[in-house]
């Protein structure tokens, strides 16, 4: 199972990174939180503060993933080029 599906490119999710230092990803519907901030963490090589989701009616999961202190979101974001 691929926890992370793809990385969520509108313009709430960009102003999100901005202000708020979250990205926000799509994740398999049968993900837990736990699972979704390992994958996060080791693809990243970034520190996870915390994850908030959302269930989505077409069998996915939307990912609200805050990244700690000393970690800027705009560094991922730059790295999935949506930023």
């Amino acid at each position: 199972m691929a926890i992370l599906k793809y990385p969520l490119a509108t313009e709430k999710a960009v102003k999100l990174v901005e202000s708020e230092n979250v990205v926000t990803y799509i994740a398999d519907s049968r993900a837990t939180k736990t699972q979704i901030k390992k994958e996060f963490e080791k693809v990243f090589n970034v520190k996870v503060r915390s994850i908030r989701t959302a269930n989505m009616p077409t069998n996915l999961k939307k990912a609200f993933i805050k990244l700690a202190p000393g970690f800027k979101a705009t560094d991922v974001s730059e790295k999935l080029k949506i930023a």
